[in-house]
């Protein structure tokens, strides 16, 4: 990778409108998805707050992930990439800085790991921090993680807007202690504290005091992170956690392929037939994704997992379900698409928070299937969605990834659907257009992008 780019085997991104292509019959293909967005960026936080240099092996290189390498390099975190085993791009080593230099602007661009994680993280600076993001990004909730910061001694100037952008006004250290805070909203919130919990002067003791909580995984798989580097979290009760001060240790850590980056591939074989394996798939995971082995035989697939890769063939029809899918909400969008194909109506509820991610999925997703003649519903914490015959027609991506990957599943079956800017899948995974297409080639696609897709961002 460059000093401010993506690594130089990152695939480049495809900007603007694109045609999604239909499946010409049953699909028999093998996708090597790139690292998960959710592990490299925990593990980039804890690796900028460890006790030595770490090497995070096959991270994903994605916008995301750049916007995270910026702002550790801006707060003067030694960041290196140099080449590793990975299909997707470098290894990247991390070399610890202590005080975190301050007088620097961290653009998040859209990502929600990067404003919830570095703010927390900013408070380590030496001087100010002045936290911003895109303009698209600006609208999303920030509130309970500015409150529980300045409940434990960060000093924040946010104008009395509670949201970005903000300055932290760093001062070298964190006093820590007992907080409680409102995650309803977002799980990252949760874990943002928790990752730096371990460099508070006296830990941390975190409680959750909304009515429900997202993404539990999200926040096992902070933890679990944080006891890989030495630390260890007490969870006394439901929505509460004790993190000691300590050292976080230096380390080798190999980040897992993003599960919930699979899911539009292993779906597309219940749309269009046929079966897909992704390899690498790990047998114990935290990440939301995980639970599509599960989700995805209930909506009438068969799921086998041999030889590390998983499996998905499809069946003789998708099945509407009743879904509560609050704690993999970011598996919403795909579930959708398969539920647009179902045999029967489909519910899917528990993911009211996703109305406050890159945009309002609930009522982007609604409105983009009944654009294409489809019918769905917005719940007060769901969504409802009643299959009905599909025509082609502009499918918005709303400046989201996950909403442009479900243009795609939807066009597998649907002639004539364009995806507005399918570039939106930079934010995870740059290589989707050239992946998708060779999918539906039936080509195995460990490594083998064609040549012009390999070049730099």
């Amino acid at each position: 990778m460059t000093a401010e780019g993506y690594s130089p085997r990152t695939a480049r991104s495809q900007r603007g409108a694109w045609r999604a292509p239909m499946a010409g019959g049953p699909l028999h293909a093998t996708v090597t998805v790139p690292g998960s967005k959710s592990l490299t960026n925990r593990e980039l936080i804890l690796a900028a707050l460890a006790d030595g240099p770490s090497r995070l092996r096959a991270p994903l290189h994605s916008d995301d992930s750049a916007r995270m390498v910026e702002a550790l390099r801006a707060l003067g975190v030694g960041l290196e990439f140099e080449e590793g085993a990975g299909e997707y791009g470098d290894d990247i080593v991390v070399t610890p800085v202590s005080p975190l230099r301050g007088d620097a602007i961290v653009d998040c661009g859209q990502a929600g790991t990067v404003m919830r994680f570095v703010a927390a993280l900013a408070g380590f600076a030496q001087g100010d921090v002045t936290i911003t993001a895109h303009e698209t990004a600006l609208h999303r909730p920030m509130g309970a993680m500015i409150s529980g910061l300045r409940e434990i001694g960060v000093d924040i100037d946010d104008g009395g807007r509670w949201a970005l952008p903000f300055i932290v006004r760093g001062h070298g250290h964190v006093r820590g202690g007992e907080v409680t805070i409102d995650a309803s909203a977002s799980s990252q919130f949760v874990s943002g504290l928790l990752l730096a919990a371990p460099r508070f002067d006296v830990g941390l003791h975190l409680i959750h005091a909304g009515e429900r909580l997202p993404s539990i995984p999200h926040i096992d798989m902070t933890v679990e992170a944080l006891a890989h580097r030495g630390i260890h979290v007490e969870r006394p009760a439901q929505g509460e956690w004790i993190v000691p001060p300590g050292p976080l240790r230096g380390k080798d850590i190999a980040i897992e392929p993003d599960l919930s980056n699979a899911a539009p591939f292993l779906a597309a074989a219940m749309i269009a037939g046929g079966s897909v394996s992704v390899p690498g798939w790990p047998a114990h995971s935290t990440q939301p994704g995980a639970m599509l082995s599960e989700i995805l035989p209930i909506m009438g697939a068969r799921v086998v997992r041999r030889g590390g890769a998983l499996t998905v063939t499809a069946g003789p029809a998708i099945h509407g379900v009743d879904l509560d899918l609050s704690a993999a909400g970011e598996l919403t969008p795909t579930i959708f698409a398969l539920a647009a194909f179902a045999d029967a109506p489909s519910t899917l509820h528990g993911i009211g928070h996703i109305r406050g991610h890159e945009t309002d999925r609930i009522a982007a997703l609604v409105g983009e299937l009944r654009a294409l003649g489809g019918e769905a519903e917005e719940l007060e914490d769901g969504i409802r969605i009643v299959p009905r015959p599909l025509h082609g027609g502009r499918w918005r991506a709303h400046h989201d990834h996950r909403m442009a990957t479900t243009g795609a599943l939807v066009g597998l079956a649907v002639d004539g659907v364009e995806v507005d800017d399918i570039g939106t899948t930079a934010k995870t995974m740059p290589e989707f257009p050239q992946l998708w297409q060779r999918m539906i080639d039936g080509g195995d696609t460990p490594g083998s992008l064609p040549a012009e897709a390999m070049q730099a961002s």
